[in-house]
């Protein structure tokens, strides 16, 4: 079974952050210039919270809030949800189906190593199935 750890081996760890006082508007650059869909929100080398697109939408879009004069921490998730990096991809899926959550952050020893998507979970299931299937058939038909 895979873990965290593999995941993160293959995708890299880059942690993308900004600031608790940083405007809405910054973070969303953030996020687009990096194409993901979340960002992680720290203060001194301390992860505070996570500011993800669906926090967006709920907490400025529909509110009818301004982008560029709210302060990330005015609308971030805290706490944050976190694994650390030898926790199985399927305790992660689970994880975040039962917290209806998209992103994890990955702990280890206090400092933050990487984000993991629900996304990179999907498709790190689906590689781990095709080994498997391939596995049985070869069993099978020696």
């Amino acid at each position: 079974m895979s873990t965290v750890k593999d995941l993160l081996g293959e995708k890299g760890g880059a942690v993308f952050a900004v600031t608790p006082d940083q405007p809405v508007l910054e973070a969303l650059r953030v996020m687009a210039d990096a194409g993901i869909g979340s960002v992680m929100v720290m203060q001194d080398g301390e992860l505070l919270g996570i500011l993800s697109e669906r926090d967006y939408a709920r907490k400025v879009v529909l509110l009818g809030r301004a982008s560029h004069d709210t302060p990330v921490t005015h609308i971030m998730s805290s706490p944050v949800v976190t694994v650390q990096p030898s926790t199985g991809i399927h305790t992660c899926m689970r994880l975040m189906t039962d917290q209806r959550i998209r992103h994890l952050a990955v702990v280890a020893d206090g400092a933050i190593l990487g984000v993991v998507s629900i996304g990179d979970l999907v498709k790190r299931m689906l590689a781990d199935q095709a080994v498997e299937i391939d596995q049985l058939k070869q069993y099978i038909s020696s």
